[in-house]
């Protein structure tokens, strides 16, 4: 169904059935017994009460349930985006004193309505392409980085220190220093939780880990009275359900809240559709980028009006409703409705959850964001990208995970340009028998054409390669062999021509025509041509050396080249075991 101005609403629904419930109540209620623990633990690491992640997933699966266009994909908190969050919430409340005193939920609700704005705003400008801005491999190292910041943001609650340290190694030295004020029962208490963890993901038992983790935690602590034993528990959360509300964005930096949010919905929605491709590929699903804006955009809009904060696709609700086998968004709103009663009815059990369980679930969930097996796939394919991999890794632990964001982006336009500033060439020739032209360098039976020189440039000539274009052209024109008169430019795989790109060619024109070297463009486009009219190169060439394509050129050529051979022919004599070879 698509509603005003081309959103479209309840697709995740079309055509419900009332049989697909018996798949996708099972599949809500497999979703809602996973995303509890991580909807509790999560928003420790941001600074903010249990109760903002469980309203999250209840209102943000809602929003998407009506406006998102997937079937299948499940969104709620995850570990990257609460990690940019919390640098972001850090950032805002360290540089402005006066928002000091701002409620942290605002703050975080502000920052979820933010990100709302911006997948709204790509979304009608059709931006969807920004979702592949950060490539796999940066993702990959990014997170990484980030897994590691998670781990070092646990030691608190695995210790009952505090700790003031930003950054990788200094909260290491000082829970060092500060090691006789650890809480060793806590300690204890959390890795046994941790061990547990690993348990029960290499025994790949049914029962999802943090769900018996919370299980064991919660029973453990009413028996032993663990509040009184001095471990620290979540204390009480509210149990009555989420309430709409508006933060007072007059009261925080405007520009902060921006710059935060944008942050937040590059990490958020470039990880989120990575995500989206992955199980729509599974499922034999297209991800339309641009659609998916619109759903992410609602998901997060919601729990910025209900005292919440970002949210994005969540892996691993994804892949729990996929193998429960749910069918529509239907398991999502069930999943919603089982956060509601938990809320309501489990409000006294969640109360008394120590805190070294929930570090034990977001120190797992840590370890789950470094990929390992792909960082091994991007070392064996591409040394180059496993380089930047590595880049975003470092920026992410060294100059803190917002700071990260910039490293990452940067790290992403240097391997763009690295890629784009020297476009490949080569010189083509003719295989005897066979149709088209060939690289000289991978067909060794390939023989240039006598007379000209074809020269294929795979690559667009723009402003930050234009030097290296002009200075590649005129090098292959210093080379030319004997009685080469010609040199034509192929240009089938240019896309694009800038003005800075339009003198260099034509430098390359004059200084080959200096030569008694006659300059040809074969195969280019119309848009590129009339910029070359405009900027006067074609004028500089000659219209009579623009050629369509380069079978067209070379006849064009043949007369140049068949004067060449003749004129050797009048002054030394027929040349030895040659033969002229036609077109």
């Amino acid at each position: 169904m698509i509603g005003s101005f081309g959103i479209p609403m309840l697709k995740g629904l079309e055509g419900f059935n009332r049989n697909w419930l018996r798949n996708d109540i099972p599949a809500g209620l497999s979703i809602a017994a996973v995303g509890l623990p991580s909807a509790i633990a999560y928003p420790a690491i941001a600074g903010l009460p249990p109760e903002t992640g469980i309203y999250a997933s209840i209102v943000a699966p809602i929003a998407y349930a009506i406006f998102g266009p997937s079937r299948l994909l499940v969104v709620g908190p995850d570990a990257a985006t609460m990690t940019v969050l919390a640098a972001a919430m850090a950032t805002i409340i360290a540089v402005e004193p006066a928002a000091a005193g701002v409620d942290r939920i605002a703050i975080a609700s502000a920052l979820a309505l933010g990100v709302g704005v911006f997948c709204l705003a790509a979304r009608f400008l059709r931006l969807g392409v920004v979702a592949n801005f950060l490539s796999r491999p940066i993702l990959v190292g990014f997170f990484a980085g980030v897994s590691l910041s998670i781990l070092v943001g646990q030691i608190n609650r695995f210790t009952g220190v505090k700790i003031e340290s930003d950054g990788l190694f200094a909260p290491i030295l000082e829970i060092v220093r500060k090691s006789a004020s650890i809480h060793w029962l806590s300690l204890i208490f959390g890795l046994s939780m941790f061990v547990l963890l690993w348990v029960v993901r290499a025994a790949r038992l049914k029962v999802p880990g943090p769900v018996l983790v919370v299980v064991v935690s919660v029973i453990l602590s009413a028996v032993f009275d663990f509040q009184g034993r001095g471990i620290a528990v979540v204390g009480d959360i509210p149990h009555g359900l989420p309430r709409f509300s508006l933060p007072a964005l007059y009261e925080m930096p405007l520009d902060k809240i921006v710059l935060g949010s944008a942050a937040v919905f590059l990490v958020s929605f470039g990880a989120g559709i990575v995500a989206a491709r992955s199980f729509g590929t599974r499922a034999g699903q297209e991800v339309d980028a641009n659609q998916e804006l619109i759903g992410l955009g609602a998901a997060n809009f919601a729990p910025g009006l209900f005292g919440s904060f970002p949210i994005s696709v969540s892996d691993s609700r994804t892949a729990i409703n996929m193998s429960a086998g749910g069918v529509s968004q239907a398991a999502g709103l069930v999943s919603a409705a089982t956060l509601i009663a938990a809320l309501v009815f489990l409000h006294s059990a969640l109360r008394i959850l120590p805190l070294p369980a929930l570090a034990a679930i977001l120190a797992m969930a840590a370890i789950g964001l470094i990929d390992v097996g792909e960082l091994k796939k991007v070392w064996r394919i591409s040394r180059m990208e496993f380089v930047f991999a590595l880049i975003t890794m470092w920026g992410a632990i060294s100059f803190g995970v917002l700071n990260g964001v910039i490293v990452a982006i940067a790290a992403t336009l240097v391997y763009l340009l690295r890629k784009t500033m020297y476009p490949r060439d080569s010189l083509l020739g003719r295989i005897e028998g066979r149709e088209g032209f060939f690289d000289l360098a991978r067909f060794p039976q390939a023989r240039p054409q006598e007379g000209v020189a074809i020269c294929l440039i795979q690559g667009n000539i723009l402003f930050f390669n234009a030097d290296y274009v002009r200075t590649r052209l005129l090098t292959i024109g210093t080379q030319l062999a004997q009685g080469t008169r010609s040199l034509l430019l192929d240009a089938s795989a240019i896309s694009h021509i800038d003005s800075t790109g339009a003198a260099a060619l034509d430098v390359v024109a004059e200084t080959l025509a200096k030569q008694n070297v006659t300059f040809a463009i074969a195969d280019l486009n119309e848009e590129s041509r009339e910029l070359l009219d405009r900027a006067g190169v074609i004028t500089a060439l000659g219209p009579g050396n623009i050629f369509s394509d380069k079978d067209e050129a070379m006849a064009a050529l043949k007369p140049a080249r068949d004067a060449i051979q003749d004129k050797a022919e009048e002054t030394n004599g027929p040349v030895q075991g040659h033969e002229r070879r036609e077109l």
